[in-house]
């Protein structure tokens, strides 16, 4: 718009006060506005775009809390300071979360801020938590409710700033993401350690389809893979000491299930890695050296974190499937 140190952007879905934290946010982002810069008035912004005072007045006040606009009776309204907004849903708090979010943040410069927020696989706090931030950040790294497709609610932010992380390839080729192969890489990963597996007559996988969030393919590549060695294979929803006995390996995905487990073959006096095999998903810092290392199969978070890092800075789009490493300890 004529007259005014920054364009008012076009976003459909956005309310007139979103639009202005938008376009004032996205001017300071790609350097159109930079620190110390002077800021129209309320009343010379609302008779150049149009908004009412109240609406410019609102979006001010937001870009103000947001730390990205200061006030003052002298210089009015103005550019806070070099301030880039990232906008990070995770889906839980987990050890293997905290290791992704440490990579990320030491990763990025100081002057980035970055709001964490978790959906805890809960599609209205998803869509509520997406929808309330549009307009407010200059990227956003969304971990996918789901592995089978992408969210509605995604496809209102810019592709360009969007990176989905974990699962669910996005269809489109505009967004980037880093994710991991949860079939496959799994079956491979099994594959490395059947020198391990072979003594083991039955494999349990604790799989729970509703309460698990974790894709479906891991239970059709253990299941193949148990196929084609001739190991009995079954999966329930929870361990339960009757089940547990000698000659299984128990394969977990939640570290709720692999506690339970472990608690059982303390109970019966079962020895991980001698009389019952134990397997779990995801590695962190405890399972190196509970019972003396507990095998795992995962993917490494803290990569994810660094090149997560890099797609904020670079403003370049990424397309990466992370390797699946098994990594071996006393408990197989």
């Amino acid at each position: 718009m004529p007259g005014l140190p920054f364009k008012i952007l076009e976003q459909t879905g956005q309310t007139k006060m979103q639009l202005l934290v938008h376009s004032i946010t996205e001017a300071v982002g790609n350097g159109e506005l930079k620190e110390g810069d002077a800021l129209p008035s309320v009343n010379q912004l609302s008779a150049e775009s149009g908004f009412s005072r109240d609406t410019v007045f609102k979006a001010y006040s937001a870009l103000k809390k947001n730390g990205l606009v200061e006030s003052t009776l002298a210089k009015g309204y103005y550019v806070a300071g070099e301030s880039y907004k990232v906008f990070m849903l995770l889906d839980d708090f987990s050890a293997f979360k905290e290791q992704l979010y440490n990579s990320f943040r030491q990763n990025l410069p100081q002057t980035y801020s970055v709001d964490l927020l978790f959906h805890h696989y809960n599609r209205e706090v998803f869509q509520q938590l997406i929808r309330n931030s549009l307009g407010r950040y200059n990227s956003y790294v969304v971990m996918n409710i789901d592995h089978d497709g992408i969210d509605p609610a995604l496809e209102e932010i810019d592709p360009k700033k969007l990176l989905i992380l974990d699962m669910g390839a996005p269809l489109s080729e505009t967004v980037s993401y880093i994710i991991q192969n949860f079939g496959e890489s799994v079956e491979s990963c099994l594959e490395k350690g059947w020198h391990r597996l072979k003594k083991y007559d039955e494999l349990v996988l604790v799989y729970d389809e509703k309460e698990t969030p974790h894709p479906s393919e891991t239970v059709w590549a253990t299941q193949r893979f148990c196929r084609k060695h001739n190991i009995r294979f079954k999966t329930v929803k929870r361990p339960q000491s009757p089940e547990i006995r000698k000659g299984q390996v128990w394969f977990t995905i939640r570290d709720a299930d692999l506690v339970e487990v472990i608690k059982t073959c303390r109970k019966n006096d079962f020895k991980p890695g001698k009389d019952v095999g134990v397997l779990s998903y995801n590695d962190t810092p405890m399972k190196q050296i509970v019972g003396g290392g507990i095998s795992v199969i995962s993917t490494n978070f803290e990569q994810m974190g660094i090149l997560a890092a890099g797609f904020i800075k670079n403003k370049q789009k990424i397309a990466r499937v992370l390797p699946t490493s098994l990594i071996l300890r006393e408990s197989l």
